[in-house]
């Protein structure tokens, strides 16, 4: 689908450019959420399918309306890289991507958008990852993300490495931004997480990796935090990542993390891996820039066996 078509049939008018070139979103998602007086500050579920453990986590929150209002737009970022089936754990696990969709569709949201800028071609990741065909089972929305002109410039002007970067319009136009990683080895973040998922949301990552990427990744956090973070470890790609070699690199762990600080929940999924938070270097420099709180011991956590 080109860009005027998808403007035709899903977003619309409504959402395009003039304001967004203005840098009238510039701040969106830096402000507080109705959600800062939630009861944990990050919930950890285990045991259980993607769907069954996200409904008990969002429960645990006081369920997705503290967050999706009714008649707002939401954009479910997963990650969306790669031409892999759902068992390589190369992408977010579909049946959480659909389950996130639908209860935001529960709580009134109008619409819920879904996009990634991949890695492999757009449209096989889209299709073998199985999160098309997830997302329009659940009633979303899938977007393209592979040409330029989806993308708008901001600036960045506390930014150590990144001072600017060319972001795609849904992250700048939608009400309520959800980002649904997965949980996997990188071979140069050591980590995909939270907010390495982040890169999918602009046009000129390759600047990341040739200007320091960890800082770059700590600098975009900063600037763009979305209202919630829920991480698929279902699945996870111990090796050989971003994208693997084979079901071989993979292990089957039935989690899920849920916060709205990235940082947190970046330093549990790292334990959960198995490896010091301290040797993810855009973990420890993310909690320098204020962005959230590397001190798991202190914060309040709930923990659920399904």
């Amino acid at each position: 689908m080109d860009r005027r078509t998808f403007f035709k049939k899903g977003l619309g008018a409504s959402l395009a450019v003039g304001a967004v070139i203005a840098g009238k979103y510039d701040n969106l998602f830096s402000a507080s959420y109705p959600a800062d007086d939630l009861p944990f500050d990050l919930v950890a579920v285990k045991g259980g399918e993607p769907d069954v453990m996200l409904a008990a986590g969002m429960k645990t929150l006081g369920g997705i309306g503290r967050f999706v209002k009714k008649g707002q737009k939401v954009l479910v970022k997963p990650n969306i890289g790669w031409d892999v089936s759902p068992e390589r754990a190369g992408n977010t696990n579909p049946k959480l991507v659909s389950a996130v969709i639908r209860q935001c569709l529960d709580a009134g949201a109008s619409d819920v958008f879904v996009f990634d800028h991949t890695c492999d071609n757009w449209q096989r990741s889209y299709k073998n990852s199985g999160i098309e065909s997830a997302v329009k089972d659940a009633g979303g929305k899938i977007a393209p993300a592979n040409t330029e002109g989806y993308y708008h410039e901001a600036s960045i002007p506390w930014g150590k490495s990144l001072t600017k970067v060319k972001e795609h319009e849904l992250i700048l136009s939608t009400d309520v931004f959800i980002n649904v990683p997965i949980l996997k080895s990188h071979g140069g973040a050591r980590l995909t997480i939270a907010m390495k998922n982040q890169m999918g949301n602009v046009w000129d990552r390759g600047i990341w990796h040739r200007n320091d990427l960890h800082q770059c990744i700590a600098d975009y956090a900063a600037y763009r935090k979305p209202a919630l973070n829920i991480v698929d470890a279902y699945y996870v790609m111990k090796q050989n990542g971003p994208r693997g070699v084979s079901v071989e690199d993979v292990v089957t762990m039935k989690s899920l993390l849920i916060s709205t600080d990235m940082v947190a929940v970046d330093t549990a999924a790292t334990k959960l891996f198995g490896i010091d938070p301290a040797d993810v270097r855009h973990i420890q420099l993310a909690a320098d820039h204020k962005v959230g709180r590397m001190d798991l011991e202190n914060l309040r956590i709930k923990r659920i066996s399904i």
